[in-house]
């Protein structure tokens, strides 16, 4: 028992080294240091900030929900990297970069650990517009987009730093890599859009039953627009 707490402590402090001093923590990856202890813990440690979150949203439907949502929260978030890694690693690779596959996706797994901590830090926030405010469903399904919007741009902004880190290695096809990660953050945003609206509900509507997966029609952001409509009396 006392053995496995330690191994989370662990976990949790190598995360706690990548929020201190991440230039410092970047500088590893690319030396190569560590790569294996820093996936698992990153991995292990974002998920269960995830997890947290997404049962904190899903609770404001049910328990069933808030279950569901700590399994799905993790499962998007770690679906989307690995959609998306291939593209980015191979391209990489095609012009000029040495480093290795593991070094590119513990980057990406820091990207992703920062936005899980972001969102640990503002479910205090989301919990108590859910417990405040129980009946303004579509005003909670907008608030929780403009916390991910804010979560996954800063995700972003780490990751575009992290990556350019370590390209500085390798100087041949430096700006062509450069472009190609700028187009790559599009389509991780576009995937990550598509895939969360194939897994929804992570919260589900009031006086409806608990679903797991909900039938796929409409898209992402005809909802939005439908949410922005009802909220401001259009509808």
């Amino acid at each position: 028992m006392l053995h496995k707490q330690s191994r989370q402590i662990k976990h949790f402090a190598v995360l706690i080294s990548l929020l201190r001093d991440r230039q410092n923590f970047l500088e590893e990856i690319r030396q190569g240091t560590g790569l294996q202890s820093k996936t698992t813990s990153l991995f292990v440690s974002s998920s269960i900030f995830f997890a947290i979150y997404g049962g904190i949203i899903g609770a404001s439907h049910s328990w069933a929900q808030a279950l569901s949502g700590a399994i799905k929260l993790p499962a998007f978030y770690l679906l989307t990297l690995i959609i998306c890694f291939p593209t980015l690693f191979f391209f990489n690779v095609l012009f000029g970069s040495r480093s290795s596959i593991q070094q590119h996706f513990v980057v990406l797994l820091t990207a992703v650990s920062v936005i899980s901590v972001l969102l640990f830090s503002l479910a205090p926030v989301t919990l108590f517009f859910m417990i405040t405010a129980p009946d303004s469903y579509q005003f909670f399904k907008l608030l929780n987009v403009l916390v991910f919007g804010i979560t996954g741009a800063f995700g972003v902004k780490f990751l575009y730093e992290g990556m350019q880190l370590l390209s500085q290695q390798d100087e041949v096809g430096k700006r062509t890599r450069t472009t190609i990660l700028r187009s790559w953050l599009f389509l991780y945003a576009f995937v990550g859009m598509q895939l969360g609206w194939f897994l929804r509900p992570f919260f589900g509507a009031p006086g409806t039953k608990f679903e797991l997966f909900r039938a796929v029609q409409g898209n992402f952001y005809l909802d939005i627009v439908a949410a922005m409509s009802e909220i401001f009396g259009f509808r």
